[in-house]
């Protein structure tokens, strides 16, 4: 589970990163990945090994020439993006240190 929300927050990082770098270009219409709770509810009865993250409109309003870029929007999804990626960082984390007490190898 840690590995797949370590992917979901590289994701949505890269997204948040290719809106950002089409901010000033006219027409680019911003994408943004389901949400990680999202994700878990569609595949828990999935059998793939793998499965892809969804990639969906962001919903945020156009401007003038057509862009739906906010730059301030992809700043939070950046830092939520890495609050996700911290936890999931601690979660293996922790795992590893309850194997190795079980081991003995504290």
């Amino acid at each position: 589970m840690y590995s797949a929300m370590a992917r979901h927050a590289a994701e949505a990082q890269t997204h948040a990163s290719k809106n950002i770098a089409h901010a000033d270009d006219p027409g680019y219409r911003a994408t943004q990945l389901e949400s990680f709770e999202d994700f878990l509810s569609r595949t828990a009865l999935s059998s793939s090994q793998s499965p892809t993250f969804k990639v969906q409109d962001s919903g945020t309003p156009t401007s003038p020439n057509g862009n739906s870029v906010s730059v301030e929007h992809e700043l939070y999804k950046s830092a939520e993006a890495m609050d996700q990626h911290q936890m999931a960082l601690t979660v293996y984390t922790k795992s590893l240190d309850l194997l190795r007490a079980a081991l003995g190898r504290r």
